[in-house]
């Protein structure tokens, strides 16, 4: 006794077939986070935009936490790595026009172009995460005057 096949279904040509939709992926909360202090930032003067990036990246701060689990769900995902360093680097470019808007004599101490001073003071405020909270006001400080707005900043 021979088997029966299952009839076949004829198949669409290739060009037939409809392709399926591509979904965007969802922001995670820190890209979302990211882009709303990227525009928090623009258009307020240098030492006002630097409170406001020590203060949301500031221990135990829900931002530093949201970066990290993004960061590390990211690893496999090209994609997600992507749509996190263009989060990061929207807020690079609002502090580096606030930089190049600031007077010269009040950027600071370091001679470097608006582009390098931003990346310098953006790392300076993402660091301030892994410091004792008891050390954010002394940082806090640190970076005011390293831009030209602190205390000492004459």
């Amino acid at each position: 006794m021979a088997r029966s096949r299952k009839p076949q279904r004829k198949r669409q040509p290739a060009a037939a077939r409809r392709p399926r939709p591509q979904r965007a992926p969802r922001p995670t909360s820190a890209e979302t986070h990211l882009l709303r202090l990227a525009r928090e930032i623009t258009g307020l003067p240098l030492a006002a935009a630097l409170e406001k990036l020590a203060a949301a990246w500031a221990p135990g701060g829900s931002l530093p936490r949201d970066i990290a689990q993004a960061f590390v769900r990211s690893r496999g995902d090209k994609t997600s790595a992507l749509a996190l360093a263009w989060a990061r680097e929207q807020v690079r470019l609002a502090l580096e026009e606030i930089v190049a808007a600031a007077p010269k004599p009040g950027r600071g101490h370091i001679q470097a172009a608006p582009d390098t001073l931003a990346w310098l003071l953006l790392a300076a405020c993402e660091s301030i995460a892994h410091e004792p909270p008891s050390a954010v006001a002394e940082r806090v400080s640190a970076i005011l005057e390293l831009s030209g707005h602190g205390a000492t900043a004459g």
